[in-house]
């Protein structure tokens, strides 16, 4: 039952003959697991609570960083630097403090995925990376628990109810990840802030309307939205017989790596020659000659660089290798030292035949221990 303050507080859900009071009352006895408190994890957490669920979950290991802000509106300048898991549960609190939260400030990983996701009817995956969505997705399909899905890139998302029970689950729609390298994090990649409101909007909208048994949720079908021209476009997705972990003849029977299943035989940073920040401040100060080349994409460049840094994407390294001097060593930079790391091997399988030293942890690093004036995004 509810009490009298949840009934006036919910009252514009019972007047609603698609909800009423028993369906506020699944509401409340819900229990809803939201992976990752970032850009969609925000309005997914503000939306469920204050629709009323009563019992909410979030898993995350970050805290919050100014960068954070721009889209992750759950957060404030006054929780910068604390657990998005604290942050969270305290932007419920002001919300609606009839919600129970249980923070589970960790990573999920093969380890504890089932222990934890098991203690709850549905899972929301506001992750931002292929290796926590396939492991949220065999995890769910062995426990039999529905997941609403969405992901956000620029101003490109996708939106749709994964539940093998009675439909497809991620691996029908989506059998293999890209290659690494072709898949940028929104830190790299960027996102447009206000889409995160509307992808975790519709996100909250499906787990809602799961828990009230509502019969048409996007099961069975993907939404996809270009936020910048505001279209959106469905697409029937169907269940893969032949799916590895939820067809006929399933061969995945418990969880597995999955960073190395994502990863698809990634460059390994003890197989190349690298070098630090603050060794390639030493190399630069003693006029050394080098060459500096970063492989970021073009508008990062133009955010921030290295004095003396020249510009080679990734996708088109290898086809500009004319443009590097082989007679002197070249240091390969990126964001964070990931990137770097396949263009060194893209320039090594075009027989390039110059040396190569990747900076270790990119310009990220190099803002750290060299240059406190660039901006870290």
């Amino acid at each position: 039952m509810l009490t009298k303050e949840e009934t006036a507080r919910y009252s514009r859900h019972i007047i609603l003959p698609n909800v009423g009071l028993e369906g506020q009352i699944k509401l409340k006895n819900a229990r809803v697991l939201i992976v990752g408190g970032g850009a969609l994890g925000s309005p997914v957490a503000l939306y469920l609570a204050a629709a009323g669920v009563g019992n909410i979950g979030i898993v995350d290991l970050d805290n919050v960083d100014i960068t954070n802000l721009q889209r992750q509106i759950i957060h404030t300048n006054a929780n910068v630097g604390k657990p998005k898991t604290k942050s969270v549960k305290e932007g419920i609190a002001r919300l609606n403090p009839l919600v129970k939260v249980t923070v589970f400030n960790t990573q999920l990983t093969s380890q504890n995925a089932l222990d934890i996701i098991k203690k709850f009817d549905m899972v929301v995956d506001c992750t931002d990376n292929f290796p926590a969505r396939y492991l949220i997705n065999d995890a769910c399909v062995l426990l039999d628990k529905p997941t609403v899905y969405g992901s956000i890139f620029r101003f490109d998302a996708q939106m749709t109810l994964f539940w093998a029970k009675k439909g497809p689950c991620y691996r029908c729609l989506f059998p293999s990840p890209p290659p690494a390298e072709l898949a940028p994090s929104c830190a790299e990649g960027g996102v447009f802030g206000s889409m995160a409101g509307i992808v975790g909007s519709i996100q909250a909208n499906e787990a809602i309307k799961f828990i009230l048994q509502a019969p048409d949720t996007l099961m069975g079908r993907l939404l996809i939205l270009d936020a910048w021209k505001m279209r959106f476009v469905q697409l029937k997705i169907q269940k893969d017989e032949n799916c590895p972990v939820c067809g006929k003849h399933a061969s995945i029977k418990k969880l597995i790596d999955y960073e190395y299943f994502c990863a698809a035989n990634p460059p390994h940073a003890e197989d190349f020659k690298n070098i630090s920040a603050r060794e390639l401040k030493e190399k630069i100060d003693k006029g050394e000659k080098i060459n500096i080349i970063d492989v970021r994409e073009p508008f990062e460049f133009e955010m921030t660089n290295i004095k003396g840094s020249v510009n080679i994407p990734l996708n088109s390294v290898a086809s500009r290798l004319k443009e590097i001097d082989s007679s002197k060593p070249s240091v390969i930079l990126c964001k964070s030292g990931v990137r770097s790391l396949y263009a060194i091997n893209a320039l090594k399988n075009a027989k390039f035949k110059g040396g190569l030293l990747n900076l270790e942890g990119g310009i990220m690093e190099w803002a750290e221990d060299i240059d406190g004036t660039i901006v870290k995004y």
